[in-house]
């Protein structure tokens, strides 16, 4: 499997006096692109994170390719990044650099490949969201959703196995957002890989998504399809779906102090 979650707790510091994930039990299978959904602040992108070794696990495992994540070498992280490939919220594009040599910064940097050869891997990938037109522009000269498709043409430069997408459709206009969802799907069959798909946008990410797991209170509150989590009667799942403001994911974060005492009242 590319990614198996076993028994995660994580919380930021050495003992953290609040859990972001707790006991978190997921395995995702090959060759499909698995949605991670939640409100803000639930933890999806601290799930994310875990899974490329940006942060270690307070208890328990994260594994990728079959190997804790949190045991490996750096040279073995190295490698194990190499087999992923990531797209940034908002395509954190590269601003000094035009659009082809952004898609061609991991190709130069991993692979001992001739300048045509290069040329050639770039011009495809850019072809492949329908960008080639673009590659002499900087990144200034595009606009956010194109910047996000170029992002796109980037994270999949190496081939990889596993994709990491980070909010892809936040700030898109809908024709944007469609197009990048697409994408999202017709890359991931293409190359064979793994998709997690970190967003809130139900009906995008339904569309495309063969498994959807709904994240709340820093909890797998369910798991399925999204004709499952939408036949869901689940108090959690109807509040994210539905998106009502009343229900058992609250507004307010819970205080160490109540109002009273903060304000003195």
């Amino acid at each position: 499997m590319p990614v198996k979650i076993h028994q995660l707790d994580f919380g930021y510091g050495q003992r953290p006096s609040r859990l972001i994930l707790k006991n978190i039990d997921l395995t995702i299978a090959p060759k499909q692109v698995v949605a991670i959904m939640g409100g803000s602040g639930s933890g999806k992108t601290t799930l994310l994170r875990l899974i490329g070794g940006l942060v270690t696990p307070t208890r328990g495992k994260a594994e990728v390719f079959g190997q804790s994540i949190a045991d490996m070498s750096k040279a073995q992280l190295y490698a194990a990044r190499k087999r992923m490939g990531m797209l940034f919220q908002f395509g954190a594009l590269f601003t000094d650099l035009s659009v082809f040599d952004n898609v061609a910064f991991a190709i130069r940097e991993h692979a001992q490949l001739p300048e045509c050869m290069v040329r050639d891997l770039v011009l495809m990938k850019l072809h492949a969201v329908g960008l080639r037109g673009a590659a002499d522009l900087m990144p200034s000269e595009i606009s956010g959703g194109m910047a996000r498709r170029v992002a796109l043409a980037r994270s999949i430069a190496l081939d990889p196995e596993l994709i990491l997408y980070d909010e892809p459709f936040s700030g898109l206009d809908p024709i944007s957002l469609g197009i990048t969802a697409q994408l999202i799907r017709t890359l991931n069959d293409a190359l064979g890989a793994t998709s997690i798909v970190v967003s809130h946008d139900v009906n995008e990410t339904f569309r495309i998504a063969d498994t959807v797991v709904l994240i709340a209170d820093g909890c797998i509150a369910a798991v399925g399809t999204p004709e499952q989590l939408r036949a869901s009667d689940d108090a959690r799942v109807r509040q994210f779906i539905d998106g009502a403001p009343d229900g058992p994911v609250k507004f307010h974060m819970p205080a160490l102090r109540s109002y009273a005492q903060d304000f003195r009242l």
